[in-house]
């Protein structure tokens, strides 16, 4: 019952029923008592749905930063270029400005 909903099902089963002919065998008022059995059913919470796929996947994030952390901690690190990082960043940043003006 989870893809249809209910007013698609209270319509099918009604015209099923009503395509039978009357018979003695169905007590009174049988159908009234299998919808309010029908309407009984708790509904899906999706939300719950959700918050269970949200914590499985915290888990396994944790898991790969767990694994990729130890990884960069202990792989041998190369000794960094000489020079000065906040230089060459400005050089790169301010280059398409000097091409524009050198024109």
């Amino acid at each position: 019952m989870v893809g249809m909903k209910l007013p698609e099902l209270q319509k099918k089963l009604i015209s099923a029923a009503r395509m039978q002919t009357v018979s003695d065998r169905v007590p009174y008022a049988f159908e009234k008592r299998v919808m309010t059995c029908i309407r009984s059913c708790p509904a899906v919470d999706v939300t719950a749905l959700w918050a269970q796929a949200l914590w499985r996947s915290a888990g396994a994030c944790l898991a790969v930063v767990t694994v990729l952390g130890a990884v960069s901690i202990f792989t041998p690190h190369s000794k960094p270029a000489p020079g000065d990082l906040s230089q060459d960043f400005e050089k790169t940043m301010l280059a398409a400005l000097d091409s524009d003006y050198s024109r």
